[in-house]
Order: C-alpha cells, then sequence, then structure tokens
C-alpha cells in the first residue's frame, strides 16, 4: 500500500470517526486499521487513540492530520487544474520552426490563432536546424524530411505550389512574361545550393519545359530573395505560402499562373511533429490543425496582367 493510500485511509477515519465507518463503502475494518497501523509504524509515532467505544487524535496526530488534510486538498486542487487542460486550450506552447516558414507565414498569423485561444501563450524559436524536442522542452516543430524514429510523431503538411512573382513595381519597369521563354530576358533571383541549378522547370498539357534563367542576385537564404523581389529587384520562383500575405496585400503580383513550376530535384516533405512520449495535447492538436489549415493551399486570384513591354 502507497503512502498516499494510507494517509487517506487515515483522514477518512478521522473524519468518519471509527474504522468501520471508514470501511462502510470501500474497505474491510481490518483493512483500514492494518494500514493506519502501517502508518503509524513507519512514522514510529501513535496518531489515534484507541479504546472499544471511541477515537481519538493524539497530538502529534492533529498535527499530522492538519497537514494531511492540506496536502490532500492541494493534490485534488491540482488534479482539477491538470484535467481542465483536457477541455481547455491553455498554458505555454513551446514551439520551434523552419525559418521562412516561421517568419514567413506561421507567425504572421498566430494573431488569428491566439485570438481564439486566449489563454494560450506561444513561445517561437526559429531556426533549420532539428533540435532535441524533449532535451529542449519542445512541444511541437516544423520539419523538413523524413522523420527520424518512432520516437517522433508527424504529420506532413500539404505540397504547397510554386508561383511565379515579382514586385508590381518590376513588371511596370520591365514588362510581364507571358510564357516560360521570357523569363530569358528577365532578372530572376536565383535560389544558390548543390540541389539548385540555374534552371527553372515549367509544366502545362502534360508537356515540360526548362528555362535557364539568369539575374543579378543569387542566395542559399529564401528571405533574402524575397526582400529583393520586394523591393523590385527581379523576379522569383517561391513557395505560394511563403508570399501568401504579399500576394493579398499587392505587394507582390504573380505570373505565368497557367503553368505548373515544378523543384529541380526531388524535395523533402516538410512535417509538424511532436515527441511522442508527449501525446498529441489538447494544445499541440490546435497547434497542429492550426498549421495544417494554414499550408493548405488556397484560391491564388487572377494573375497580373501583361504589359506590352515584355
Amino acid at each position: 500500500m502507497d503512502d498516499l493510500s494510507r494517509i487517506r485511509t487515515f483522514i477518512k477515519v478521522v473524519d468518519a470517526g471509527s474504522f468501520s465507518a471508514a470501511a462502510r463503502h470501500e474497505f474491510s475494518v481490518s483493512s483500514v486499521a492494518r494500514q493506519v497501523k502501517s502508518l503509524e509504524d513507519e512514522l514510529g509515532i501513535r496518531l489515534l487513540n484507541r479504546s472499544t467505544r471511541h477515537l481519538s487524535l493524539t497530538e502529534p496526530g492533529r498535527l499530522f492530520y492538519e497537514r494531511a488534510v492540506a496536502i490532500s486538498n492541494d493534490l485534488n486542487t491540482a488534479k482539477r487544474e491538470a484535467a481542465s487542460f483536457q477541455g481547455n486550450v491553455k498554458g505555454l506552447l513551446r514551439v520551434s520552426l523552419r525559418i521562412s516558414a516561421g517568419a514567413c507565414a506561421i507567425v504572421p498569423a498566430l494573431p488569428k490563432f491566439l485570438e481564439q485561444y486566449p489563454e494560450l501563450t506561444v513561445d517561437v524559436s526559429l531556426t533549420d536546424e532539428r533540435v532535441d524536442l524533449i532535451a529542449n522542452n519542445i512541444d511541437v516543430a516544423v520539419w523538413s524530411g523524413d522523420l527520424p524514429n518512432a520516437d517522433i510523431v508527424g504529420r506532413q503538411l500539404s505540397p504547397s505550389r510554386r508561383i511565379v512573382c515579382a514586385s508590381p513595381a518590376y513588371f511596370a519597369r520591365a514588362g510581364t512574361p507571358a510564357v516560360p521563354e521570357d523569363l530569358k530576358r528577365h532578372n530572376c533571383l536565383l535560389f544558390k545550393a548543390p540541389t539548385h541549378a540555374d534552371i527553372w522547370l515549367f509544366e502545362r498539357d502534360g508537356v515540360s519545359q526548362e528555362v535557364k534563367i539568369d539575374g543579378n542576385m543569387q542566395s542559399s537564404n529564401g528571405i533574402a530573395l524575397l526582400s529583393g523581389a520586394l523591393a523590385g529587384l527581379g523576379i522569383i520562383v517561391v513557395h505560394e505560402w511563403m508570399v501568401r500575405s504579399d500576394l493579398e496585400q499587392g505587394r507582390l503580383a504573380r505570373v505565368l499562373n497557367d503553368y505548373v513550376v515544378r523543384p529541380t530535384t526531388v524535395e523533402a516533405p516538410v512535417h509538424v511533429v511532436f515527441p511522442s512520449s508527449q501525446g498529441m495535447s489538447l494544445k499541440v492538436r490546435a497547434f497542429v490543425d492550426f498549421l495544417v489549415q494554414l499550408f493548405r493551399e488556397p484560391g491564388l486570384g487572377p494573375a497580373v496582367q501583361r504589359s506590352t513591354k515584355a
């Protein structure tokens, strides 16, 4: 019998006034008496004065009873508070996000998410490294690539459509490409990485086309290229979710909407993940559902009108 069970039995005996009354609904009288005797033996003191008709607390028994009742009440309160998290999304949620997804898509969408869950606080870290979720006390993360082992549970986010876009100022100055071949006459901002080349791939009606592009800016950082595009420097190929708010606000305009833009290499899937040992709490579930909805591609609206300068 564990300590907590013996202490609770002792409290019941005192409150009920006898062993038989305490045992009425759950235990035998002998079982109740053994638990109290075991507690006294461990403490090395007598908690109760016993007679054939009456029980009374000894002085140390009274002190122990008062502290035991306080502890039991605190434990019940703690259990109720913990259980309340099953009915409400609340508390602190620690998340680790890939830099581009976090800065460009997830963090800008947090106000609406937190408006829905006003008792929740989100602690955000941005990194493209896969941090140890358990060691760093991370509740949920966004990773790129396959899941490493069974200790991590994940849900793949919807693959994002790539789009071709630039600022309205750039198109006003340089004209608007009508077909992929037109990109050869434009300043294209190139993502630089070992797995990426200066080739953009397009497909329409089952026909694929490669276009060799050129431009005066290249970077291994997608946010840097996005900043260049927003500043009117040139055209980029980018995930739709990365520029959704810029498209909605008119800071960027898309072109070549009739074409599917293909990656030059097989892309690693993007997952929202959490430690399997922690399970999917309500706050984690709410955040996962939020990300799934966020990365689900909406209608992209009309493409920019083609000018006569191209």
